[in-house]
């Protein structure tokens, strides 16, 4: 602990000669602690970041804080899916501890977050783009953020002072231009800030600004080796969930074909369709929007009304991911080239010196893996998360780290690096060590995980489990009682359950011994699994 009370008392005394100097009358010096940029989207993948994989696309500007600072390849989530995973961010807890559970149960607004302590240590604070909980967030001097899931084009806003304004345009640019008009005429030099700058793409309907979408459209996108996965080596939970590309994803929501195509074709569709189509995006287009988007859509109509009465099955499934593919990555275009606009501000503007710089997601996604889209579940893709970070003079450039780092980590890690103390209720742990390169100071050997909206959207089962970097250990419960172990090292994509096999009898042994204790260093327990089994049925 000695590089923290180093930390916090060369803080300290800056912090007291800045005071000093003022109260003397003379020039007002800077607050010398760092700013902290924290830059999220909504399901961004790790494979859809050049840094990890340049399979898919090419991200120069997600890539430069990689290059500038460090990559984390283990970085997972607790809960992976949207509101859950930004409860645990801002306040440093397991979902079952501040009661964001899921998509449904209201957080627990007694819960301190992040914010409102960095707020009252004399931080500038504010956030622009998308939380998804809650329409008034906590420690924050200005906001502007998108009602639930907001909207792709022509969006709303909720303001700080609780009216909702509509801003003309594509949310990508919009959030980024409510970020930057911030630091530009807002921030107050002498103070440091503490910004969440939080994009709603790639979210679903995977929505692309114009030039994009129709750039895109243009590519072949490589498939996954596992798009035709069987789940014939896996339990009742792949098997039974709903995100198949081919069987579950919406052919005029997701895949952007006009319903009336579908109906002029005698194709059946889920009743939500063209509901969703008609009035999530396409009803927000003003005119000259319309002149943009629907030569793109006519292309999309024509090819499908050519190729589709042709296929079979699998050539189907083949069409549905890469258009999928297609507006996914679109979107992730548009957010690689808005994040370069805010790090060439900072750079142009000699902030990047001492701002400590944050890319992640709030959880992973499927991007045709196992044949799936969506999250949910603990197996990898939708488990790990992207992590990127760069702190100039703390944090060597172009490292990475394979250390089992979690979102519940974020809060402690910015509180530690603006020298303010952490809540003891906290659970996660500080980063820091990893930033400065002290190993001897991080023992963490494995992560907890636990997800619970079910039954609902995906019939994804209720599950708890345990990773470490060699073994994964999961537990599908409620109307199931099914375990799975993966051997990551043997097994890296998880398309085998060895937990019957024999030869991983003592292992299996260890992992829930383990699991057992992580349970209880968390507090979680088979009293809580059924207390909140019984009030998801009631609501």
């Amino acid at each position: 602990m000695n590089h923290r009370i180093l930390s916090y008392c060369l803080l300290g005394l800056l912090v007291l000669a800045c005071k000093m100097e003022s109260k003397e009358g003379e020039k007002k010096l800077p607050d010398p602690r760092p700013n902290i940029l924290f830059i999220m989207s909504d399901d961004h993948a790790y494979q859809a970041i050049s840094a990890y994989d340049s399979t898919l696309i090419h991200t120069p500007n997600i890539d430069r804080i990689a290059r500038e600072g460090m990559l984390f390849s283990n970085a997972t989530v607790t809960n992976s899916i949207c509101a859950p995973s930004r409860a645990t961010i801002l306040t440093g807890k397991h979902t079952h501890i501040n009661g964001k559970i899921d998509n449904l149960t209201p957080f627990d607004t007694t819960q301190v977050t992040f914010p409102q302590l960095f707020q009252k240590a004399g931080y500038q604070t504010a956030m622009f783009g998308k939380l998804h909980f809650g329409n008034s967030p906590k420690g924050f001097d200005e906001f502007m953020i998108v009602p639930g899931q907001g909207r792709y084009m022509n969006p709303d806003f909720i303001t700080t002072k609780g009216d909702t304004i509509q801003k003309m345009g594509y949310a990508t640019d919009i959030i980024t231009d409510l970020s930057l008009e911030w630091l530009e005429k807002k921030r107050d030099p002498n103070k440091p800030f503490l910004m969440m700058y939080l994009h709603k793409a790639p979210h679903r309907p995977w929505w692309p600004k114009a030039e994009k979408f129709k750039t895109y459209l243009k590519k072949e996108i490589p498939e996954p080796a596992s798009l035709f996965d069987d789940y014939s080596h896996q339990g009742t939970a792949a098997k039974t969930a709903e995100m198949n590309i081919f069987k579950h994803m919406l052919t005029s929501y997701d895949c952007k074909v006009y319903p009336e195509v579908l109906e002029e074709m005698g194709i059946e569709t889920d009743p939500r369709d063209e509901k969703l189509f008609n009035g999530v995006e396409m009803s927000r287009l003003t005119p000259e929007q319309q002149a943009e988007y629907l030569p793109i859509l006519d292309a999309i109509a024509a090819d499908f009304r050519a190729k589709w009465p042709l296929m079979d099955e699998k050539g189907k499934t083949r069409w549905k991911y890469q258009r999928y593919m297609q507006d996914y990555l679109a979107s992730i275009s548009s957010v690689d080239d808005n994040v370069g606009r805010v790090l060439d501000y900072l750079e142009e503007n000699q902030l990047t010196e001492n701002t400590l710089v944050v890319y992640t997601s709030d959880q992973g996604f499927y991007l045709g893996e196992h044949g799936w889209f969506d999250k949910r579940f603990m197996y990898k893709e939708s488990f790990r998360t992207p992590l990127l970070v760069k702190w100039p003079h703390t944090i060597k450039p172009g490292i990475t780290s394979d250390e089992m780092v979690q979102n519940l980590d974020f809060a402690q890690t910015f509180l530690e690096a603006a020298g303010i103390k952490s809540p003891n209720d906290m659970q996660g742990e500080s980063l820091m060590p990893l930033f400065t390169g002290n190993m001897e100071q991080w023992d963490r050997e494995s992560v907890y995980y636990h997800y619970y909206e079910y039954p609902g959207e995906h019939t994804v089962k209720r599950h708890y489990g345990i990773s470490s970097k060699a073994y994964k250990l999961i537990h599908f419960y409620h109307d199931v009682d099914e375990w799975e172990l993966y051997d990551l090292k043997k097994d890296p994509n998880e398309m085998h359950n060895v937990y019957d096999d024999p030869a991983y009898g003592d292992i299996r042994k260890k992992l829930k011994k383990d699991l057992e204790g992580l349970r209880l260093k968390y507090k979680d327990s088979e009293e809580l699994d059924q207390k909140f089994i019984a009030s998801y049925r009631d609501k």
